[in-house]
Protein backbone atom coordinates (compact mmCIF):
# COMPACT_ATOMS: atom_id res chain seq x y z
CA UNK A 1 0.00 0.00 0.00
CA UNK A 2 1.56 3.44 -0.92
CA UNK A 3 2.34 5.63 1.64
CA UNK A 4 -0.86 7.81 2.91
CA UNK A 5 -0.92 11.80 1.88
CA UNK A 6 -1.59 13.30 5.24
CA UNK A 7 -2.28 16.87 6.78
CA UNK A 8 -1.76 17.89 10.19
CA UNK A 9 -4.07 20.74 11.38
CA UNK A 10 -3.09 23.18 14.38
CA UNK A 11 -2.51 26.42 14.80
CA UNK A 12 0.53 27.27 15.98
CA UNK A 13 4.19 26.41 14.40
CA UNK A 14 7.58 25.21 15.65
CA UNK A 15 9.81 27.13 15.79
CA UNK A 16 7.71 30.19 15.93
CA UNK A 17 5.73 28.81 18.61
CA UNK A 18 8.03 27.06 20.95
CA UNK A 19 5.30 24.80 23.20
CA UNK A 20 5.64 21.36 23.22
CA UNK A 21 2.31 20.45 20.84
CA UNK A 22 3.99 22.55 17.79
CA UNK A 23 7.01 20.60 18.22
CA UNK A 24 5.40 17.25 18.07
CA UNK A 25 3.26 18.09 15.07
CA UNK A 26 6.57 19.46 13.72
CA UNK A 27 8.54 16.25 13.87
CA UNK A 28 5.29 14.10 13.13
CA UNK A 29 4.97 15.91 9.99
CA UNK A 30 9.31 15.18 8.98
CA UNK A 31 9.30 11.91 9.97
CA UNK A 32 6.20 11.13 7.57
CA UNK A 33 7.79 13.15 4.71
CA UNK A 34 10.71 10.99 5.23
CA UNK A 35 8.84 8.16 4.92
CA UNK A 36 7.68 9.39 1.60
CA UNK A 37 4.12 10.35 2.46
CA UNK A 38 2.85 13.96 1.17
CA UNK A 39 2.45 16.23 4.03
CA UNK A 40 0.70 19.47 4.62
CA UNK A 41 0.76 21.05 7.48
CA UNK A 42 -2.01 23.11 7.69
CA UNK A 43 -2.06 26.47 10.43
CA UNK A 44 -2.60 30.35 10.37
CA UNK A 45 0.52 32.92 9.51
CA UNK A 46 2.39 34.13 11.90
CA UNK A 47 5.23 35.74 9.66
CA UNK A 48 5.71 38.66 7.04
CA UNK A 49 7.12 36.94 3.85
CA UNK A 50 7.58 33.78 2.78
CA UNK A 51 6.85 31.05 4.87
CA UNK A 52 9.59 29.25 7.10
CA UNK A 53 11.62 26.39 5.52
CA UNK A 54 10.57 23.00 6.14
CA UNK A 55 11.06 19.84 4.48
CA UNK A 56 6.74 19.52 4.13
CA UNK A 57 4.55 21.89 3.07
CA UNK A 58 3.39 24.77 5.27
CA UNK A 59 -0.21 25.74 4.58
CA UNK A 60 -1.85 28.86 6.12
CA UNK A 61 -5.30 29.29 6.44
CA UNK A 62 -5.87 31.76 8.76
CA UNK A 63 -4.19 35.38 10.18
CA UNK A 64 -4.70 36.17 13.62
CA UNK A 65 -4.50 36.17 17.33
CA UNK A 66 -4.97 33.47 19.61
CA UNK A 67 -4.69 34.64 23.04
CA UNK A 68 -5.70 37.45 25.09
CA UNK A 69 -3.58 39.80 27.27
CA UNK A 70 -3.82 36.95 30.02
CA UNK A 71 -2.46 34.23 27.98
CA UNK A 72 -5.62 32.80 27.46
CA UNK A 73 -6.83 31.41 24.25
CA UNK A 74 -10.01 33.60 22.90
CA UNK A 75 -13.64 31.91 21.93
CA UNK A 76 -13.27 34.52 18.64
CA UNK A 77 -9.55 32.75 17.36
CA UNK A 78 -11.01 29.26 17.84
CA UNK A 79 -14.28 30.10 15.23
CA UNK A 80 -12.41 32.08 12.86
CA UNK A 81 -9.90 29.30 12.48
CA UNK A 82 -11.72 25.92 12.62
CA UNK A 83 -13.91 28.30 10.19
CA UNK A 84 -10.61 28.05 8.01
CA UNK A 85 -10.32 24.32 8.45
CA UNK A 86 -13.53 23.62 7.69
CA UNK A 87 -13.33 25.30 3.49
CA UNK A 88 -9.64 24.06 3.65
CA UNK A 89 -10.73 20.74 4.00
CA UNK A 90 -13.99 20.89 2.12
CA UNK A 91 -12.62 22.17 -0.67
CA UNK A 92 -9.84 19.28 -0.50
CA UNK A 93 -12.13 16.38 0.48
CA UNK A 94 -10.01 13.74 -2.47
CA UNK A 95 -6.64 15.21 -1.26
CA UNK A 96 -5.75 13.53 1.90
CA UNK A 97 -5.84 9.84 2.85
CA UNK A 98 -5.29 10.87 6.98
CA UNK A 99 -5.89 14.09 8.45
CA UNK A 100 -3.84 14.42 12.36
CA UNK A 101 -6.08 17.48 13.93
CA UNK A 102 -5.07 18.92 17.20
CA UNK A 103 -8.22 19.26 19.70
CA UNK A 104 -7.11 22.43 20.81
CA UNK A 105 -8.68 24.57 19.74
CA UNK A 106 -12.07 21.55 20.43
CA UNK A 107 -13.63 22.81 17.58
CA UNK A 108 -10.80 21.73 15.19
CA UNK A 109 -12.23 18.36 15.27
CA UNK A 110 -15.53 19.74 14.40
CA UNK A 111 -14.62 21.48 11.26
CA UNK A 112 -12.46 18.48 10.18
CA UNK A 113 -14.78 16.18 10.71
CA UNK A 114 -18.17 17.75 9.09
CA UNK A 115 -15.70 18.91 6.10
CA UNK A 116 -14.59 15.16 5.01
CA UNK A 117 -18.02 13.60 6.37
CA UNK A 118 -18.17 10.62 3.53
CA UNK A 119 -14.93 11.06 1.89
CA UNK A 120 -13.38 8.09 3.70
CA UNK A 121 -10.59 10.00 5.03
CA UNK A 122 -8.89 8.66 8.31
CA UNK A 123 -8.89 11.07 10.81
CA UNK A 124 -7.07 10.83 13.96
CA UNK A 125 -7.35 13.44 16.74
CA UNK A 126 -5.06 14.51 18.97
CA UNK A 127 -5.43 15.38 22.86
CA UNK A 128 -2.80 17.27 24.01
CA UNK A 129 -5.01 17.13 27.40
CA UNK A 130 -8.34 16.58 28.25
CA UNK A 131 -9.78 18.79 30.82
CA UNK A 132 -12.89 18.07 33.66
CA UNK A 133 -15.68 20.66 33.33
CA UNK A 134 -14.22 22.51 36.77
CA UNK A 135 -11.06 23.28 34.93
CA UNK A 136 -13.23 24.84 31.67
CA UNK A 137 -15.34 26.97 33.82
CA UNK A 138 -12.08 28.28 35.80
CA UNK A 139 -10.32 28.85 32.42
CA UNK A 140 -13.38 30.11 30.16
CA UNK A 141 -15.60 31.43 32.90
CA UNK A 142 -19.03 29.79 34.20
CA UNK A 143 -20.67 29.75 30.53
CA UNK A 144 -18.03 29.33 28.24
CA UNK A 145 -16.05 26.91 30.44
CA UNK A 146 -19.73 25.12 30.21
CA UNK A 147 -19.95 24.90 26.53
CA UNK A 148 -16.29 24.08 26.06
CA UNK A 149 -16.79 21.05 28.37
CA UNK A 150 -19.37 19.70 26.24
CA UNK A 151 -17.61 20.22 22.78
CA UNK A 152 -14.81 18.43 24.39
CA UNK A 153 -17.08 15.37 25.57
CA UNK A 154 -18.79 15.23 22.04
CA UNK A 155 -15.53 15.84 20.18
CA UNK A 156 -14.05 12.55 22.08
CA UNK A 157 -16.44 10.66 20.31
CA UNK A 158 -15.55 11.74 16.38
CA UNK A 159 -12.34 10.31 14.40
CA UNK A 160 -11.26 7.18 13.91
CA UNK A 161 -8.32 6.97 16.22
CA UNK A 162 -7.03 9.08 19.36
CA UNK A 163 -3.45 10.23 19.92
CA UNK A 164 -2.28 11.41 23.20
CA UNK A 165 0.91 12.77 24.87
CA UNK A 166 0.49 10.91 28.33
CA UNK A 167 -0.97 7.74 29.94
CA UNK A 168 -2.54 10.04 32.17
CA UNK A 169 -4.45 11.58 29.36
CA UNK A 170 -4.93 8.34 27.35
CA UNK A 171 -7.12 7.59 30.68
CA UNK A 172 -9.66 10.40 30.31
CA UNK A 173 -10.05 9.79 27.28
CA UNK A 174 -11.41 6.59 28.24
CA UNK A 175 -13.16 7.67 30.94
CA UNK A 176 -15.26 9.30 28.06
CA UNK A 177 -15.21 6.84 25.98
CA UNK A 178 -14.73 3.04 27.18
CA UNK A 179 -14.18 1.76 23.97
CA UNK A 180 -11.28 3.76 22.82
CA UNK A 181 -7.83 2.97 22.63
CA UNK A 182 -5.34 5.60 22.29
CA UNK A 183 -2.04 5.50 21.09
CA UNK A 184 0.25 7.33 23.46
CA UNK A 185 2.39 9.26 21.91
CA UNK A 186 6.66 8.44 22.56
CA UNK A 187 8.01 12.16 23.13
CA UNK A 188 11.10 11.64 25.04
CA UNK A 189 13.34 10.90 21.97
CA UNK A 190 12.23 14.46 20.60
CA UNK A 191 14.78 15.61 22.46
CA UNK A 192 18.38 14.40 21.06
CA UNK A 193 21.48 13.48 22.90
CA UNK A 194 23.59 15.99 23.87
CA UNK A 195 27.08 15.24 23.38
CA UNK A 196 28.50 17.63 26.13
CA UNK A 197 25.82 16.33 28.76
CA UNK A 198 27.81 16.16 32.29
CA UNK A 199 26.86 15.11 35.51
CA UNK A 200 29.45 17.88 37.24
CA UNK A 201 28.59 21.23 38.28
CA UNK A 202 30.01 24.27 39.36
CA UNK A 203 30.04 25.31 42.98
CA UNK A 204 27.53 28.16 42.47
CA UNK A 205 23.88 26.12 42.71
CA UNK A 206 20.72 27.58 40.79
CA UNK A 207 17.68 26.35 39.73
CA UNK A 208 15.87 27.08 36.54
CA UNK A 209 12.08 27.83 35.59
CA UNK A 210 11.23 27.18 31.51
CA UNK A 211 8.10 28.38 30.60
CA UNK A 212 5.59 31.10 29.63
CA UNK A 213 5.22 33.65 32.34
CA UNK A 214 1.02 32.51 32.75
CA UNK A 215 -1.26 31.73 36.11
CA UNK A 216 -1.35 27.99 35.47
CA UNK A 217 2.35 27.74 35.13
CA UNK A 218 2.04 28.79 39.20
CA UNK A 219 5.72 30.71 38.92
CA UNK A 220 4.84 32.62 41.01
CA UNK A 221 4.38 30.30 43.86
CA UNK A 222 7.92 29.22 43.46
CA UNK A 223 9.28 32.65 44.87
CA UNK A 224 7.81 32.12 48.54
CA UNK A 225 9.55 28.38 48.00
CA UNK A 226 12.72 30.01 47.00
CA UNK A 227 12.99 32.02 49.91
CA UNK A 228 12.17 29.02 52.15
CA UNK A 229 14.96 26.85 50.60
CA UNK A 230 17.33 29.38 50.54
CA UNK A 231 17.05 29.03 54.82
CA UNK A 232 18.81 25.70 54.11
CA UNK A 233 20.98 26.41 50.73
CA UNK A 234 21.90 29.79 51.55
CA UNK A 235 23.86 30.76 47.94
CA UNK A 236 21.17 28.86 46.07
CA UNK A 237 19.92 30.91 43.19
CA UNK A 238 16.84 30.70 40.89
CA UNK A 239 17.02 31.34 36.62
CA UNK A 240 13.91 32.59 35.50
CA UNK A 241 13.38 31.64 31.57
CA UNK A 242 10.39 32.91 29.73
CA UNK A 243 8.06 35.62 29.65
CA UNK A 244 4.34 36.16 29.62
CA UNK A 245 1.30 38.21 31.20
CA UNK A 246 2.69 37.93 34.83
CA UNK A 247 6.07 38.87 34.56
CA UNK A 248 5.49 42.09 35.87
CA UNK A 249 3.80 40.41 39.25
CA UNK A 250 6.60 38.03 39.37
CA UNK A 251 9.04 40.82 39.23
CA UNK A 252 6.93 42.46 42.14
CA UNK A 253 6.87 39.52 44.01
CA UNK A 254 11.40 39.21 43.69
CA UNK A 255 11.15 42.48 45.38
CA UNK A 256 8.85 42.10 48.08
CA UNK A 257 10.24 38.98 49.15
CA UNK A 258 13.87 40.30 48.79
CA UNK A 259 15.09 38.23 46.39
CA UNK A 260 16.58 40.76 43.91
CA UNK A 261 19.95 39.02 44.38
CA UNK A 262 18.63 35.56 44.15
CA UNK A 263 16.68 35.51 41.57
CA UNK A 264 17.61 36.29 37.17
CA UNK A 265 14.52 36.99 35.35
CA UNK A 266 16.59 36.23 31.72
CA UNK A 267 13.70 36.40 29.43
CA UNK A 268 13.76 34.75 26.42
CA UNK A 269 17.26 33.68 25.77
CA UNK A 270 19.13 31.77 22.48
CA UNK A 271 18.56 28.11 22.18
CA UNK A 272 22.31 27.82 22.53
CA UNK A 273 22.13 29.93 26.16
CA UNK A 274 19.12 27.95 27.26
CA UNK A 275 21.22 24.81 26.35
CA UNK A 276 24.41 26.24 28.88
CA UNK A 277 21.57 26.92 31.49
CA UNK A 278 19.92 24.05 31.54
CA UNK A 279 22.90 21.73 31.58
CA UNK A 280 24.41 23.60 34.59
CA UNK A 281 21.17 23.80 36.98
CA UNK A 282 21.02 21.63 39.96
CA UNK A 283 17.09 21.47 39.15
CA UNK A 284 14.68 22.28 36.66
CA UNK A 285 11.44 23.58 38.95
CA UNK A 286 8.29 23.35 37.04
CA UNK A 287 5.33 23.87 39.48
CA UNK A 288 2.79 23.79 36.91
CA UNK A 289 -0.94 23.26 37.57
CA UNK A 290 -1.60 21.36 34.18
CA UNK A 291 0.89 20.34 31.55
CA UNK A 292 0.04 17.73 28.75
CA UNK A 293 2.99 15.91 28.91
CA UNK A 294 5.92 17.93 30.18
CA UNK A 295 8.65 18.01 27.20
CA UNK A 296 11.11 20.23 29.40
CA UNK A 297 11.02 17.55 31.85
CA UNK A 298 13.00 15.40 29.28
CA UNK A 299 15.36 17.87 28.30
CA UNK A 300 16.73 18.47 31.72
CA UNK A 301 16.92 14.98 31.72
CA UNK A 302 18.66 14.51 28.59
CA UNK A 303 21.63 16.63 30.26
CA UNK A 304 21.55 15.54 33.68
CA UNK A 305 19.04 17.88 35.10
CA UNK A 306 17.12 16.24 37.65
CA UNK A 307 12.96 17.80 38.02
CA UNK A 308 10.80 19.10 40.96
CA UNK A 309 7.44 18.97 39.40
CA UNK A 310 4.37 19.26 41.59
CA UNK A 311 1.52 16.30 41.95
CA UNK A 312 -2.20 17.25 40.94
CA UNK A 313 -5.12 15.96 39.10
CA UNK A 314 -4.36 17.96 35.49
CA UNK A 315 -0.51 16.93 35.38
CA UNK A 316 0.81 14.54 33.50
CA UNK A 317 4.71 15.68 34.01
CA UNK A 318 4.57 14.48 37.20
CA UNK A 319 4.21 10.56 35.71
CA UNK A 320 7.52 11.92 34.01
CA UNK A 321 9.40 12.32 37.12
CA UNK A 322 10.24 9.44 40.21
CA UNK A 323 11.38 10.69 43.55
CA UNK A 324 15.21 9.93 43.78
CA UNK A 325 15.68 8.46 40.25
CA UNK A 326 14.99 11.83 38.16
CA UNK A 327 13.76 14.36 40.45
CA UNK A 328 10.84 14.88 43.06
CA UNK A 329 7.29 15.50 43.18
CA UNK A 330 6.27 17.78 45.23
CA UNK A 331 2.87 17.15 47.20
CA UNK A 332 1.77 20.89 46.42
CA UNK A 333 2.98 24.63 45.93
CA UNK A 334 2.92 25.36 49.68
CA UNK A 335 6.45 27.14 50.42
CA UNK A 336 7.46 24.29 53.15
CA UNK A 337 6.28 21.39 50.76
CA UNK A 338 8.15 22.62 47.48
CA UNK A 339 10.92 23.77 49.48
CA UNK A 340 11.38 20.46 50.60
CA UNK A 341 11.43 19.15 47.49
CA UNK A 342 13.98 21.50 46.07
CA UNK A 343 16.44 20.94 48.82
CA UNK A 344 15.78 17.07 48.22
CA UNK A 345 16.87 17.11 44.68
CA UNK A 346 19.75 19.58 45.02
CA UNK A 347 21.43 18.14 47.72
CA UNK A 348 21.55 15.04 46.29
CA UNK A 349 23.86 15.96 44.27
CA UNK A 350 26.20 13.96 41.58
CA UNK A 351 25.03 10.68 42.43
CA UNK A 352 20.93 12.11 41.49
CA UNK A 353 22.44 13.66 38.27
CA UNK A 354 23.86 10.34 37.18
CA UNK A 355 20.21 8.48 37.73
CA UNK A 356 18.73 11.12 36.07
CA UNK A 357 21.46 10.59 32.96
CA UNK A 358 20.49 6.83 33.53
CA UNK A 359 16.26 7.38 33.28
CA UNK A 360 16.44 9.08 29.85
CA UNK A 361 18.98 6.81 27.83
CA UNK A 362 16.53 4.24 28.82
CA UNK A 363 13.16 6.11 28.21
CA UNK A 364 14.49 7.34 24.95
CA UNK A 365 15.10 3.57 24.13
CA UNK A 366 12.01 2.06 24.88
CA UNK A 367 9.39 4.30 23.31
CA UNK A 368 9.60 6.94 21.03
CA UNK A 369 7.94 8.91 18.07
CA UNK A 370 8.82 6.60 15.44
CA UNK A 371 7.55 3.39 17.23
CA UNK A 372 4.16 5.89 17.67
CA UNK A 373 3.36 6.41 14.22
CA UNK A 374 3.44 2.56 13.05
CA UNK A 375 0.54 2.40 15.26
CA UNK A 376 -1.24 4.90 13.66
CA UNK A 377 -0.16 3.91 10.34
CA UNK A 378 -1.20 0.87 11.14
CA UNK A 379 -4.24 1.65 12.11
CA UNK A 380 -4.85 3.34 9.27
CA UNK A 381 -3.94 0.76 6.99
CA UNK A 382 -6.62 -1.73 8.58
CA UNK A 383 -9.58 0.31 8.15
CA UNK A 384 -8.70 0.77 4.97
CA UNK A 385 -8.64 -2.95 3.91
CA UNK A 386 -11.95 -3.78 6.21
Amino acid sequence: MAEPRVAIAYDCFFPINSGGGERVYRRIAELLRERGSDVDYVTRTQWEGPAPEASFAIVPVWRGEIYDSSGTRTPVSAVKFALALYRHFRARRENYDLVIVSALPVLNVFAVQLALAGSGTFVVTDWLEVWGWRQWRRYSGALMGTVAALLQFLAIRLGNLHTVNSDFTGSRIRSYQRRATPVTLGLIDLVGVAADSSTERSDEPYLIFIGRHIADKRLIDLLPAMSEARKRIGKLRLVIVGSGPETAAVAAGITELGLDDAVTLAGRVSDAELHTLLAGARALVNPSRREGFGLVIAEAAAVATPCVVVAGPDNAAAELVCNGVNGSVAASVKPSELAAAVVAVVTAGEPLRKSTQEWFERERTTGGLTRSLDQILQAYRSAKTR
